[in-house]
């Protein structure tokens, strides 16, 4: 199970850094956007001296991994290790790729959301891409911030840097780009997907249950709860249902039920039976 596990983490990682290098070459680079990072400045120095990105960013990552190496643990630094070398390689593999994108708002809408999506990925894989993700990795560590909100400060801080190098519009659009990648990496991480945490506070206690079992077939918590109001004896049902489920009870609910109080809430993540793991226990009903 371990090992299957730890090649499922390592082929995220590959494949989140063929994200993040194309990425780079589609969107990033056509564009003139340093959106932080060690792409950011490879970026910068390829305008400057044509310097290739793709050595550019497999040097500068050198020290930065003896760095991860030393704060995350060794088991991180050989995902990291891939990343590393991953990344460079899509970017040299695909230099001369035909499809670019020149526009800034293109490149740094559809570039952040790419780049945002293979982060996202190689961290759900418990590695790095290597360069400032490995210290956002790091910032993440030891302040407690997500992993979208660690890599906004350590990026905006080359991006901001930029402006010496491109104009105040490109560096705003790489601002934006980096936004969106920071956002785009806690939806990847959290799978904020249409999944309900559905609370009702009820009276009756039977005929809710029997209304979800039936109807939506999906297990469920009960609470005792007392009304503030009322001070009278009720039940707080959670159950957590797919949005499409949670619609329906919700009308079944409105119907069979109109006096029940209920709460519908986003859940970003939910790890458990009927989710990740099998409904039935095993049994393919």
């Amino acid at each position: 199970m371990n090992k299957n596990k730890t090649a499922l983490e390592y082929f995220q990682i590959i494949v989140g850094a063929t994200l993040v290098g194309l990425s780079y070459n589609l969107f990033l680079l056509p564009s003139k956007l340093a959106a932080g990072g060690i792409s950011g400045i490879s970026t910068i120095l390829y305008e400057l001296y044509n310097l290739s990105p793709a050595y550019t960013q497999f040097l500068i990552n050198i020290p930065i991994f003896v760095i991860g190496w030393l704060a995350l643990g060794k088991d991180f630094s050989w995902k990291t290790l891939l990343g590393t070398f991953w990344v460079p390689f899509i970017i040299w593999l695909s230099a001369d790729i035909p499809y670019t994108i020149t526009n800034p708002l293109l490149g740094a809408l559809y570039g952040g959301i790419i780049l945002g999506t293979g982060l996202g990925i190689v961290y759900k894989g418990n590695g790095s891409t290597g360069g400032t993700a490995a210290i956002a990795q790091i910032v993440k560590k030891f302040t407690g911030l997500s992993s979208g909100y660690s890599q906004l400060i350590v990026d905006g801080v080359v991006v901001i840097s930029s402006i010496i190098v491109f104009n105040l519009e490109l560096t705003l659009f790489a601002l934006m780009c980096i936004y969106i990648t920071s956002k785009t990496i806690d939806i990847v991480q959290l799978r904020t997907s249409a999944t309900k945490l559905i609370m009702i506070i009820t009276e009756e206690e039977e005929k809710t249950q029997s209304l979800i079992r039936e109807n939506i077939d999906r297990g469920l918590t009960k609470v005792r709860s007392v009304g503030g109001y009322s001070n009278m004896d009720k039940t707080m049902i959670l159950c957590v249902a797919e949005q499409q489920e949670a619609i329906q009870l919700k009308k079944i609910l409105q119907k069979q039920i109109p006096a029940s109080f209920v709460i519908f809430l986003n859940a970003s993540e939910i790890l458990g039976r009927g989710f990740t793991l099998d409904k039935y226990y095993g049994q393919k009903l």
